[in-house]
């Protein structure tokens, strides 16, 4: 697993939305987005590090960057997801990790003592030419908000 890294052009890509509609990277076009990645919906750190985009919804707003969470999960659950924690940006099912895989973030994983493939938590800003600005890999759940938004503040 290598994630890409900043100055690479991001992988274009169309998938389903917590509603089931199809979702294009070509509908962000000159836009700048917050791509996060993270393992599995209504989990307690994907929770939390959802929750915290949610309540910074306003601040990411200021500097005009969208806010899109891309898991393995099915639709029906993010929507759920959705429902639950009032989540105010979309979220996108990538069922067949081939959007993870072209980002570089499917790989392997363990934990307690388990091994197997999965989705690393990792963060991409795309700015408004589809180019990767800055990779987010070193925060926790509770503070991934507070990372990128310090990078954002310069």
């Amino acid at each position: 697993m290598k994630p890409l890294q900043a100055g690479e052009n991001a992988p274009e890509f169309s998938l389903p939305d917590q509603d089931g509609e199809i979702v294009s990277s070509k509908d962000f076009k000159g836009q700048r987005v917050l791509i996060y990645f993270y393992p599995k919906a209504m989990t307690p750190g994907c929770t939390v590090q959802a929750c915290n985009l949610r309540d910074n919804f306003e601040e990411f707003e200021k500097y005009q960057v969208a806010i899109i969470g891309i898991s393995t999960d099915k639709s029906e659950k993010l929507y759920r997801f959705v429902e639950k924690e009032l989540l105010n940006f979309i979220l996108l099912s990538d069922e067949e990790h081939k959007v993870a895989q072209a980002f570089g973030v499917w790989g392997h994983k363990e934990f307690m003592g388990k091994s197997y493939d999965g989705i690393h938590r990792i963060s991409f800003l795309i700015d408004q030419h589809g180019k990767i600005e800055h990779v987010f890999d070193d925060f926790k759940t509770n503070n991934h908000h507070e990372v990128v938004l310090k990078y954002l503040r310069g």
